[in-house]
């Protein structure tokens, strides 16, 4: 704890400007969704006897899928810093009881994990409850009724990291946890499989359509889910029900406290028994790839040649020292669990969402619509993108640590290693893009010229957010760490995530406005016309003129935003690595 002060009051006195822009993101971020959900719920509650179901259905549904998002995260963070941390490998070498290190790994744990959850569900809390006419005890309770609650995903998620490391090895829990999640993902697949609503239920019983509609959406009104307790109670107070409320904030309490103290006072000897475990056998991963080469080996140090070597060996255009870097980083990435968990982790969500979009078309059919839900869709892969990047692509020149001087005295050079990242990173994160984007596209019904020019669009994307990524990385370098996430957490990956944010709002804006197949009215054309003229100082020849060049200023202006972003970030990046004193 001190040592996390004293890095925080030196972070303080060091970057005034890293500070500054950490709150002045915070605080936009925080205006901004406040905004968003203020605006939503009041536009929801405006519809008469529907708004207040709608809005009670919505408030259980988020609550019950962020309480499963910080399972998740619990569990992937609990195992890597329980697991896979240079300062618990340090604390198990002191006098320290591992009950007091799991306690303190624990706490920290459940900080890393929820802390987004927090950042999320506040200005939630404080939009519904300034639309709901909640009193002023609402806005003092809700918070800590939201650290109560973040407890019990903390304890679900910690003991599963406890019982993954303790039994990953054994072949009858690898057969039932990939049988589970089968079981898992056909159960998901028939209770969300869409109902076909009959028209003559539709035009009789306007309540029986609705009842129907949302069925799917009641297993989160579940009354043994802690979800539920957590949103029961919000809503029961901001409608005055106080003693409703207060049972429902006791049976959460009361669960916090009872697993919390279990977990504090006696996981400590499974955690030191699945320690023991991890430590002997080491990487699963690695023993199979020793196990499967051990017969290669011949004399002394030498290893036999992996799928990743065969693989840039038929690269024959680049030099040998490129190869042999390239499979190196993907080597590493393969035996960093925690990093491919947590992409194995996204593509699962991404893999929800894609599922998704076809039962969500089926109900639009106006051009608008389709129009409009094609550029979020386009916006949604983006971001996804902006999260890969950012999570992936920025600390790969920091990995290589102290171990950097070797790359640099080598005839590789840093320049060359650099660009190598960067083309590595571009070209596997295209690929998944571009089938992110045919996928979306084919699922959301639109035509192959509209695929085609979104999958243009995403590919220029692409190549920006991975040599902004990479040229930022090389900026700001942290070659002391390890961890790629303590890594992103600092001033570079947040001012990369931040730029990745607004470049994409930007360039969603200015593809949509420069769409071929956006045609607004007479009205909306002629007021173009006349903005336009006033700019430039004529009078236009015609809306359908002036219309066309503002599609084509639209797409140089995109093309121009992302040559200036990509190009300049990895342009300082390679002048920075270029003149590292090593």
């Amino acid at each position: 704890m001190r040592a996390n002060s004293v890095r925080l009051q030196s972070v303080r006195q060091q970057s005034s400007l890293l500070t500054s822009f950490i709150f002045l993101f915070i605080g936009g971020y925080f205006v901004l969704a406040f905004g968003i959900f203020y605006k939503g719920l009041k536009f929801i509650g405006q519809f008469p006897g529907l708004g207040e179901l709608l809005t009670e259905r919505l408030l259980y549904l988020l609550f019950a899928f962020l309480f499963g998002m910080l399972l998740l995260s619990n569990l992937v963070i609990g195992y890597t810093n329980l697991f896979r941390n240079r300062e618990t490998a340090f604390l198990w070498s002191l006098p320290v009881p591992a009950r007091v290190i799991f306690q303190w790994k624990f706490i920290e744990t459940a900080l890393l994990a929820s802390w987004g959850f927090v950042f999320l569900a506040s200005p939630l809390l404080l939009a519904y409850g300034l639309t709901r006419g909640a009193a002023w005890h609402f806005y003092v309770l809700m918070p800590a009724s939201v650290a109560v609650f973040i407890v019990l995903p903390s304890v679900a998620g910690t003991w599963l990291a406890l019982t993954l490391a303790r039994f990953i090895d054994r072949k009858i829990f690898q057969v039932l946890t990939v049988g589970t999640l089968l079981v898992a993902l056909v159960a998901a697949a028939w209770w969300f499989r869409p109902q076909p609503v009959s028209d003559e239920l539709a035009e009789t019983r306007m309540l029986a359509v609705i009842d129907q509609l949302l069925d799917k959406t009641s297993f989160a009104q579940f009354a043994l889910l802690p979800s539920y307790w957590l949103s029961t109670a919000v809503r029961q107070w901001s409608e005055g029900a106080l003693g409703a409320a207060g049972f429902f904030l006791l049976v959460l309490l009361s669960n916090s406290l009872l697993f919390g103290f279990l977990s504090l006072t006696r996981l400590g000897g499974a955690f030191y028994e699945a320690a023991s475990m991890v430590q002997s056998r080491g990487s699963v991963f690695g023993r199979w790839e020793w196990f499967r080469n051990r017969r290669a080996r011949v004399g002394g140090f030498d290893y036999a040649i992996g799928p990743a070597e065969k693989f840039f060996n038929l690269c024959f255009w680049l030099a040998p020292d490129a190869r042999a870097v390239l499979a190196k980083d993907v080597r590493v990435f393969w035996r960093d669990t925690t990093q491919w968990g947590q992409t194995a982790m996204l593509f699962g969500l991404l893999g929800v969402y894609i599922l998704n979009l076809r039962h969500f078309m089926q109900q639009m059919t106006a051009p608008f619509w389709v129009h409009l839900i094609s550029y979020l869709n386009l916006a949604a892969c983006s971001l996804n993108l902006a999260t890969l990047t950012t999570r992936f692509v920025y600390p790969q020149f920091s990995l290589e640590g102290r171990r950097l001087w070797i790359v640099g005295l080598a005839p590789l050079g840093l320049t060359r290693l650099l660009r190598l990242k960067f083309w590595l990173a571009g070209c596997a994160t295209l690929v998944i893009t571009l089938s992110l984007i045919l996928t979306s596209c084919h699922l959301i019904q639109l035509p192959w010229p509209r695929t085609l020019y979104f999958a243009a669009a995403v590919a220029v994307m692409t190549f920006t957010l991975n040599a902004m990524a990479a040229g930022i990385g090389a900026l700001y370098p942290n070659l002391r760490e390890e961890n790629p996430g303590k890594i992103v957490s600092g001033f570079g990956g947040t001012l990369c995530l931040v730029l990745s944010f607004v470049y994409i709002l930007a360039a969603v804006l200015l593809l949509a406005l420069g769409s071929p197949w956006w045609q607004p009215d007479q009205h909306v054309s002629d007021g173009i016309a006349r903005l336009l003229a006033k700019l430039l100082g004529e009078r236009s020849a015609g809306a359908l003129s002036v219309l066309m060049a503002l599609k084509a200023l639209s797409w140089l202006a995109f093309l121009a935003l992302s040559y200036a972003l990509g190009w300049l970030p990895m342009r300082f990046g390679l002048r920075r690595v270029a003149k590292l004193e090593l």
